[in-house]
């Protein structure tokens, strides 16, 4: 009977069963989530199951899809876990996305090209040597950045990862913040630090980081420096002024790779037509050997509601550019008027004898 109690042993042949059960567990305790019919103890290569007997010969199949899917492309995920328990077996036989993968993160999850503009960025870097990816918050430009970086170390292509900032961040002045330097800049560095730990395991990371093979600094730390054999990402740099950016472009060296990111609704110099950013790709753009890719509110990949509140904001300053431009016409028509009457000859008459 398909209802009835059983409990089954399965054994698992052909792989090393930690590499199915991920690091700590983490795929097992995810096939436990997926599977909350059944009851599922592990001892080394053995998944003692009990449940429905329906249920159990389900999940049978699911753990023999996995294993040859280990043994036909060598890595497991989260994300595979998922797709195999949830959409069965026939729907596990290719990898997820494999064409759009660009890394293996922590844990085997996959980091790849969600969307048009990651994909086009992550194709154009094949093709140059330096990339703008400017866009919206939350599309995703620094994050598929980053990974191509860790891609680039992993695969030896470059012997160091180099990611920097300018410390101009919505007003503050570094001089006012407590603590160190280090302590200064930390909160601004963050987002860069949460990237590399979603990609690179924490003791491997921290060891990167003591040895100089994973650097997060500040712009102004690389005046002066010649960066060789080095990925080098520039984020926020709508936040640079034209020298700043240019001193960081002179920067790069022999087998360099450089990728400069930005949002250029999110100014926070004092003026913001000082921004290096909007001059450079306006100067460089149609020079061999750099790219530029121009994300939209499509690929923003953060909550749903990230979309509508930039096209929000964006609709807001459409408005308040296009009612400025009214103004300083009106503005314009006002003083030549009052400049035309300023010209306007004056006549007066002189009185004669006649007239007295």
């Amino acid at each position: 009977m398909a209802n009835e109690a059983i409990n089954k042993e399965v054994i698992i042949e052909g792989v090393d069963p930690r590499e199915l059960y991920g690091a700590q567990e983490c795929f097992l305790e995810q096939m436990r989530e997926l599977s909350p019919t059944v009851k599922i103890v592990a001892r080394g290569s053995s998944l003692k199951v009990l449940g429905a007997k329906r249920d159990v010969e389900s999940f049978e199949r699911k753990i023999g899809a996995l294993v040859a899917y280990y043994v036909k492309y060598g890595h497991i995920s989260n994300e595979v876990v998922s797709q195999a328990f949830s959409t069965g077996i026939s729907e596990c036989s290719e990898p997820v996305s494999d064409k759009d993968t660009i890394v293996f993160g922590n844990n085997g999850n996959i980091i790849r090209a969600r969307t048009v503009n990651q994909r086009r960025l992550v194709e154009l870097y094949s093709k140059n040597d330096l990339l703008f990816a400017v866009g919206p918050a939350g599309s995703g430009k620094t994050y598929t950045a980053i990974a191509l970086a860790v891609k680039a170390l992993k695969e030896k292509e470059v012997r160091r990862v180099i990611l920097t900032r300018p410390a101009v961040e919505a007003g503050e002045k570094l001089g006012f913040l407590p603590g160190d330097m280090k302590e200064k800049l930390d909160p601004y560095l963050q987002p860069l630090y949460d990237a590399l730990n979603d990609m690179i395991p924490a003791a491997k990371l921290q060891k990167y980081l003591e040895d100089g093979t994973v650097q997060i600094a500040p712009l102004a730390y690389m005046r002066g420096r010649t960066l060789d054999n080095a990925f080098v990402i520039l984020d926020e740099a709508q936040n640079t002024t034209r020298s700043q950016i240019k001193m960081f472009l002179t920067r790069m060296g022999r087998n360099a790779k450089f990728i400069v990111t930005g949002d250029v609704t999110q100014i926070d110099l004092p003026r913001k037509s000082d921004s290096g950013l909007t001059q450079a790709m306006d100067t460089l753009r149609n020079i061999t050997g750099i790219g530029m890719v121009e994300f939209d509110k499509r690929d923003i990949v953060r909550h749903p509601l990230v979309k509508y509140i930039v096209d929000a904001f964006d609709k807001r300053a459409a408005a308040e550019e296009k009612a400025e431009k009214v103004r300083k016409e009106e503005s314009e028509e006002k003083d030549e008027k009052t400049e035309k009457a300023d010209k306007t000859p004056v006549v007066r008459l002189r009185k004669t004898r006649k007239d007295e």
